[in-house]
């Protein structure tokens, strides 16, 4: 049985497919480590497994795009979050409490014209 979760954060969209199996974690076909390269990354990627105990009973197949690494790491947990909890419904009380099923509404702010960035305007000249 396959249970299917779409995780959204910043730019980053991740498809997250579970399958009962023993822990593996693949990230665009390329392992969780060689992927994401960075321990944090590794261990947001894991949050919701790890919390609910079920780091060992099921493999992880995503499919991620958009954003960077660090907002694809935290689309990826928004998935396993989602798909967790329709593996076992059981589990979304304590994945809610944790705030992983919660989609995270940062987003980066749109530039506004005459300025440079967001809110950085050139240096006021009084003459």
């Amino acid at each position: 049985m396959k249970y299917y979760g779409t995780g959204r954060r910043k730019n980053a969209v991740a498809k997250v497919w579970l399958t009962p199996g023993n822990g593996e974690i693949c990230v665009n076909n390329k392992g969780l480590i060689e992927y994401f390269g960075k321990k944090t990354l590794e261990m947001i990627v894991k949050q919701p497994l790890e919390l609910t105990e079920t780091l060992a009973k099921y493999d992880v197949t995503a499919s991620v795009h958009g954003g960077g690494i660090s907002g694809q790491a935290g689309a990826v947990r928004h998935g396993i979050a989602r798909a967790l909890v329709l593996a076992d419904p059981e589990l979304r009380p304590s994945l809610k409490a944790a705030g992983f099923m919660t989609r995270d509404p940062r987003m980066k702010e749109r530039r506004k014209y005459g300025l440079k960035k967001a809110r950085k305007a050139s240096q006021f000249s009084k003459r």
